[in-house]
């Protein structure tokens, strides 16, 4: 058990000013940063001088620094109402919790401790079973738990290891003693978290953080991403970050994390079974995938001896544990670890298995499985529940959300009865642990705020590994019943302090290193959101160049029945755009879905590019609210149209020339193709309105073009030789099949031994047959045919690599 380090005699003439000056603990409380006596503890003097002589317009700008990296990197959380969720901005909390190297060391040995013994109490429960047999766990426990999972039973995991990536919550006690409050083993987020605190704290405290010699995390996800690597069963393996989707509360993390290790990020339909084997579906076709990292229930890994309602898991996922030939971290069925009752038998199992007591002990509990124990808890209610304790219990799910809620103490024996329910039948009551507080700054002032940690391990190959910090949660009062973000807590860097330099590790190669990876398999779902991603971006160009067109000739008449106007609105009609209000809802909703491609994609996405989309989207959404008809909608679809060139920009310049990108611009081209052709089907037909080759060429960004190569007005025959058949402009017929055909070239499979694929085939087959066009052999029956050959070429390009 480790205890708050006790201040040097040189504290005792502590002479705090500034926004610190009137910092002191709670009655009762422990604190991190002031001993009882008031003074500050050497691990945070030098941090609380720097802060004490900062002006206010500094600190100000420091926090503000900080909030712009987060959200410029789009860290969010999701939220959870009765109306539904939403994203939030992430709540961080600027000042960060300080915790002295000499004291993290018996913490991380504590719970290299508790790992272990987590790791045997699986192991057995699994197996042998006879912690059951023994008596150190009552049978109901386990066989009436819905986290174990009998199918599992028997089965050993191929690594040897059921559990490789844990997480727990501690909390410091009023004598200053650190208490586990809770294991996390079945999916335990916040490590991603963890490494963004970090990033957005050193920079409010670049100086700081570089002179207190704090311990830094890129060693701890190395390690941890070298023994990923180890497990794979051969070199041609991928490991993978198996997640639930989008949808999920933590998606952004699981991105972030893939993202950052280097690994691909997965969700339960990209892969298969095949021959008892896990394989990842890419557009180069089936490749092995041995090592899983799930960020989903390991009821929903597999439908058919699972959770059968699961939509998220892959068939079959539980015999390919079974045959070993994919290994879990953590393992199917480990959740069970995560059972609150669990915690009464921890200390017993713990003596029985290592002959020791609990380095960390856990929050004391009861399991009352007899008649003589549960009037025993009831009987004591009062004193577990009523008091000023109770408010801050630090129970809370992995969602962020109060397990306990103040409620309970307004009616105690009512409440008590179900929060101390298991299966019916048995009841576990814990005793309640009043927090202790850490500085945060509220209204310009350091003020104390009641704060539990997250603390991570892995398993390396030198065994468990404690990363140096996690993450702090921090109340929004005093009531630690709000310390869950859900309920407006907050979240705070961790700092470990050393008495020495520490070293400054990285996970990028060093100078003397250049390590060229092979590009990853492109799973085909990526590839199908970057495809769609390209079609719903391109779609919104071609009709914010319509509308713009539209509402400046609206601008100028006002009458929307002018020929030129009701012929383009027929035709925009046609594409489901209707003109009722100056944004068109099926505008914003192309915008809408090119958000929703792009953040299924989120670890193949730049940050810049993610930014640029959301403002896109964001501005879009604004518009449609207040913007009218005519000048004022001409001004909002050039806004657009630009905020929509900087996010292709961004993409075009940024993104990495491999399959991922060709997919993209592949959906680019196709799109406009379409968008131009049937365009041109419409406008250049017999009874095209005076003004429509006009109204084509500023469609077309093509206007000084048209000045420039022809030496004769607007005509159907050069504005179709322009926008057509001219293999040099960008925006024409013939320049988006040259392009697909390049694209498709480099396609995987796009020629075996020498012969083209169907799909390449018939992309060339398109592309010879209109370059060989003249302009007066174009008519709207030959703009038909490409419009559903150039569909066809979609349909096709989906069944050879995004099915």
């Amino acid at each position: 058990m480790t205890s708050l380090p006790a201040a040097d005699d040189a504290a005792a003439d502590d002479t705090r000013a500034g926004r610190t000056a009137g910092y002191s603990s709670l009655p009762g409380v422990a604190d991190e940063m002031v001993d009882p006596s008031g003074n500050v503890r050497p691990v945070w003097r030098s941090f609380v001088a720097a802060i004490d002589a900062m002006p206010d317009h500094e600190l100000h700008e420091r926090f503000a620094r900080a909030d712009r990296y987060l959200r410029d990197a789009g860290v969010f959380y999701r939220a959870y109402g009765a109306t539904g969720s939403s994203d939030r901005a992430w709540p961080f909390s600027h000042i960060p919790v300080l915790i002295d190297e000499k004291e993290w060391q018996s913490i991380a040995a504590g719970l290299v401790q508790r790992a272990d013994l987590l790791e045997t109490i699986t192991a057995d429960i699994y197996g042998e079973n006879r912690l059951v047999q023994e008596g150190f766990l009552p049978p109901a426990l386990i066989a009436g738990n819905a986290e174990f999972l009998r199918p599992l039973v028997g089965v050993r995991p191929t690594s040897g290891h059921f559990l490789h990536f844990c997480s727990f919550e501690i909390g410091r006690g009023p004598d200053g003693n650190w208490w586990v409050l809770a294991d996390r083993t079945q999916a335990p987020s916040g490590a991603g978290f963890a490494l963004e605190n970090r990033v957005a704290a050193s920079r409010a405290f670049a100086e700081l953080y570089g002179e207190t010699r704090v311990h830094r995390l890129a060693s701890f996800f190395g390690a941890f991403r070298e023994a990923l690597m180890e497990q794979r069963r051969g070199s041609e393996d991928r490991v993978a970050v198996l997640t639930p989707g989008p949808a999920n509360e933590t998606y952004f993390e699981h991105a972030f994390i893939a993202r950052y290790l280097g690994i691909m990020l997965l969700e339960g339909e990209d892969l298969a079974i095949v021959d008892g084997r896990v394989m990842v579906r890419t557009v180069a076709g089936l490749k092995p995938v041995s090592v899983l990292w799930r960020r989903l229930d390991a009821a929903y890994a597999d439908p058919l001896e699972l959770d059968q309602d699961s939509r998220i898991g892959t068939p079959g996922m539980v015999q390919a544990v079974r045959n070993g030939s994919v290994s879990f971290v953590n393992a199917l069925g480990s959740g069970i670890l995560e059972t609150r009752a669990l915690l009464a038998f921890i200390p017993g199992i713990c003596r029985r298995l290592l002959g020791e007591d609990l380095a960390l002990p856990s929050i004391a509990t009861w399991w009352c499985g007899q008649t003589a124990e549960r009037a025993h808890v009831v009987a004591n209610i009062d004193r577990m529940v009523i008091g000023p304790a109770f408010s801050r219990l630090p129970f809370f799910d992995d969602n962020g959300q109060s397990v306990l809620g103040s409620t309970l103490r307004n009616s105690a024996r009512h409440s008590i009865t179900e929060w101390l329910s298991f299966d019916g039948a048995r009841l576990v009551g814990q005793e309640a642990v009043t927090l202790s507080t850490t500085p945060a700054m509220v209204a310009g002032q350091l003020t104390p705020r009641p704060m539990s940690l997250r603390v991570f391990a892995a398993r390396t190959r030198d065994g468990w590994q404690i990363m140096p910090g996690g993450f702090a949660r921090i109340g929004n009062g005093s009531d630690a019943a709000a310390i869950a973000m859900q309920s407006g807590g907050g979240a705070a860097d961790v700092w470990i302090v050393s008495a020495k330099p520490v070293a400054r590790t990285t996970l990028l190669p060093t100078e003397t290193e250049v390590p060229r990876n092979a590009p990853g398999s492109l799973p085909s779902r990526a590839a199908d959101n970057l495809y769609w991603l390209g079609r719903y971006i391109e779609r919104a160009e071609g009709a914010l160049r319509i509308l713009r067109a539209w509402h400046a000739r609206f601008a100028e008449s006002a009458d929307p029945g002018q020929p030129l106007l009701a012929y383009v609105a027929r035709y925009l009609a046609t594409l489901d755009i209707a003109m009722d209000r100056g944004v068109p809802e099926s505008l914003v909703g192309n915008v809408d879905s090119a958000v929703y491609s792009a953040s299924n994609i989120r670890d193949r996405f730049s940050p810049d590019g993610w930014l640029a989309l959301n403002d896109l989207a964001k501005t879009a959404r604004r518009f449609r609210e207040n913007v009218k008809a005519g000048d004022d909608a001409t001004h909002a679809m050039t806004i657009l149209l630009r905020k929509l060139a900087g996010f292709a920009g961004l993409v075009h310049e940024n993104m990495y020339r491999f399959t991922g990108w060709r997919f993209l611009a592949i959906g680019r081209y196709l799109e406009r193709g379409l968008h131009m052709t049937r365009l041109l089907g419409h406008m250049t037909g017999d009874d095209a309105p005076d003004g429509a080759f006009d109204m084509l060429l500023e469609i077309g960004d093509n206007v000084m073009t048209h000045r420039r190569r022809y030496n004769v007005s607007t005509t159907r025959l050069t504005v179709t030789d322009l926008l057509a058949l001219d293999p040099l402009n960008p925006r024409s017929i013939l320049f988006q099949l040259n392009e697909i055909r390049v694209e498709m070239e480099q396609l995987p499979g796009a020629r075996v031994n020498g012969q083209m694929s169907p799909l390449l085939r018939e992309a060339t087959r398109l592309q010879s047959s209109l370059s060989v066009m003249t302009a007066d052999m174009m008519g709207s029956n030959v703009y038909h045919d490409f419009e559903r050959d150039l569909e066809r070429l979609s349909d096709m390009l989906a069944q050879t690599y995004l099915g």
